[in-house]
């Protein structure tokens, strides 16, 4: 649902109101599978690829990785994460990628069963390794997608800054 529209020079930024994500976002998160996450830990920060797999119903990122791992190390002090997932094209008219924010956490239990069963699905290779299901539990979305007109955007919720300043 549309809640308004703002006008920033000579880009349309269309924003989302909290309880719908936008069908064009979802139609990205689900027909890509890496993203960069960025963590931080003491002012340092730190980027790693993942596999991952949205999962709508949850408006979740789904991914894998060890306790061992840098990232994991980081988001075990700070839960807070950003990340990216982009197209990669050199034609301008063409660009789209997402940014996000969000929570990340081991799932436990129920969404532990669910989130495994989505996961398995998209990547069943990952069955034979024995490592860590993680969910981003999203807060922000910024969908750049330049086939909608150049610099267009589509926003979906609260970033983390405005959170912890408003």
């Amino acid at each position: 649902m549309l809640s308004f529209v703002k006008q920033n020079i000579d880009k349309t930024v269309l924003l989302f109101n909290m309880t719908q994500v936008d069908k064009r976002i979802i139609e990205f998160l689900k027909k890509h599978h890496v993203l960069t996450l960025a963590t931080s830990n003491q002012n340092f920060p730190y980027c790693a690829n993942c596999f991952y797999v949205y999962s709508e119903e949850n408006n979740m990122l789904i991914f894998t990785s060890d306790y061992e791992t840098k990232h994991v190390n980081d988001l075990q002090q700070q839960s807070i994460v950003a990340g990216s997932i982009v197209l990669e094209t050199t034609v301008i008219g063409k660009i789209q990628g997402v940014q996000f924010q969000g929570k990340i956490f081991e799932p436990k239990n129920e969404l532990l069963s669910q989130v495994k069963k989505k996961y398995l699905g998209r990547f069943p290779i990952a069955m034979l390794m024995k490592t860590t299901l993680w969910v981003v539990d999203l807060t922000f979305l910024k969908f750049t997608d330049n086939r909608l007109g150049f610099g267009k955007k589509l926003i979906w919720g609260t970033e983390a800054s405005e959170i912890q300043n408003g």
